[in-house]
Formats: C-alpha cells, structure tokens, sequence
C-alpha cells in the first residue's frame, strides 16, 4: 500500500509541479493527529532563544500531499512501536530572513550555545548551518525525530536552567523524549551530519531506522542534518510567507 502510495504521488508531481493554489498549507493535526508534534521555534526553546516570527501558533503545517506521505510513514512506524515527532514543518519566509540576521549580529551571549557548542556563532553562515533559503518555506520539508509510541511525554524545558548542549550525552541536554540520535535537534556540529562516525552503533542505528522510514515514504534526507527531510519531486512548490496561524477546532 505504501509503495503503491508513492509511486502514484511521484507521477502526480512529474506530471505537475505543486503550486500554492493547487496545494494549500494543511494542518497535519487534520491529517494524522497521532503525529507527536514539538514545535520548537514557537517556544523559546531554539538557538535564537525566542519565540521565532511567523509562528504565531505551534502547529505543524505543510502542502497536502507531504503531510499525507507523513500519515503513511506514521503508519508503518506504529506497527513497529515507534512514532514520528516533528520539531518544525512549514517556515514562513520571515523565519528564515530572522535567522539570518541572528546569525549575523554580534552577540555575546552564551544563553543557546548549547546548538553550537563547538563552533563561533559568526561561522554558521559560512558552514551553511543557516541559509537563506529553505524548502521548509516551500512546506514541503520536515525536521522531525522517533519517540516511542504512547511513550512518556518530554518534562517542561524552563529558559532558567542550564542545560548541556547538543552533543551532550541525551540526560544532560534540555528535556526530550525522543530516542537518541546522537546529538539534539538544530545541533550546529559535525556529529549532527547523518552519517557521521562520531556517534556510537546504536544511535546509527536509530538514524537508519528514521531515514529508511522517510525514504520508502518518498522523503529524501539532507545529509548534514540528520533530523531534515524533503518529499522528493516537491522542490518547484513556492516559497511561501504567511504566517502560521492557530488550528481552528471543528
């Protein structure tokens, strides 16, 4: 059912590139609501240390069909006791115009030097840790991890610890219930690269699990970051600017 899900939305995208009119934002919660979602930039829980502009709500929003590729990964994940959790999905062009110039003001502060402990802030332009650009501002691009399905939910993070940073060992980073994929989500460091051979057999194969599931759901990982993915074929939708606004409940 899967594959035969992909191949049909694979042809529907080379017969026709998505378009903002043909495909608008949807809720993921409307798709599949069972999707753990822990939207970071919305919470001061990010490398900028504030909610970021554009998320005026936390919720997960993406063009419809990637959102249903989603839902079939989800699927075949929970057969295996595992779930998908989103950290970020639709970025308004706004977002990432501010995280280039966080990137680029001088700041002395060390509040989130836990996202790049071992690299200078002014170098994550030039690295590429931050672009100018991005398919999440198409919605057709995901960063997400795996939990345990009907696991324990992750405790409050709290601005007033201190916590350690992202290549930390998991129990001393700030507060996430997902599995341990080595580092934590937005680490600016070479160990957050996919295949890096900085981490250990099972966080390898914790990444494996995560990619193989995203890609036979037709997703392709950018493979500096191990938590990134974009549904193959989508890469001529529009980047779009609107901000994300609250889910209306039915």
């Amino acid at each position: 059912m899967v594959i035969r899900f992909v191949i049909a939305l694979v042809l529907l995208m080379a017969a026709s590139p998505l378009r903002a009119a043909d495909q608008p934002l949807v809720f993921l919660r409307d798709v599949d609501a069972s999707i753990v979602q822990d939207m970071r930039y919305a919470t001061k829980d990010n490398f900028t240390g504030f909610r970021v502009p554009g998320y005026l709500a936390g919720e997960c929003m993406l063009l419809k069909p990637v959102a249903e590729a989603l839902k079939h990964v989800q699927a075949d994940l929970t057969a295996r006791g595992l779930s998908l959790k989103v950290y970020d999905c639709y970025r308004p062009q706004k977002a990432v115009d501010a995280f280039v110039a966080w990137a680029k003001a001088a700041d002395a502060s060390t509040a989130t030097k836990r996202f790049f402990p071992r690299v200078p802030k002014g170098e994550l332009l030039k690295k590429g840790y931050i672009e100018p650009v991005s398919n999440h501002s198409r919605g057709i691009a995901v960063d997400l991890t795996l939990v345990v399905a009907g696991g324990t939910v992750a405790k409050p993070f709290d601005p007033l610890v201190t916590y350690g940073g992202c290549i930390s060992p998991a129990a001393m980073r700030a507060p996430d219930n997902s599995l341990d994929m080595g580092t934590g989500f937005d680490c600016f460091d070479d160990l957050s690269a996919t295949n890096s051979v900085g981490i250990t057999p099972p966080q390898r194969k914790l990444r494996t699990a995560l990619s193989e599931a995203m890609t036979k759901g037709g997703f392709k990982n950018y493979k500096g970051e191990w938590w990134h993915f974009a549904l193959s074929g989508a890469e001529k939708a529009p980047v779009l600017n609107t901000d994300i606004q609250p889910r209306k409940v039915p």
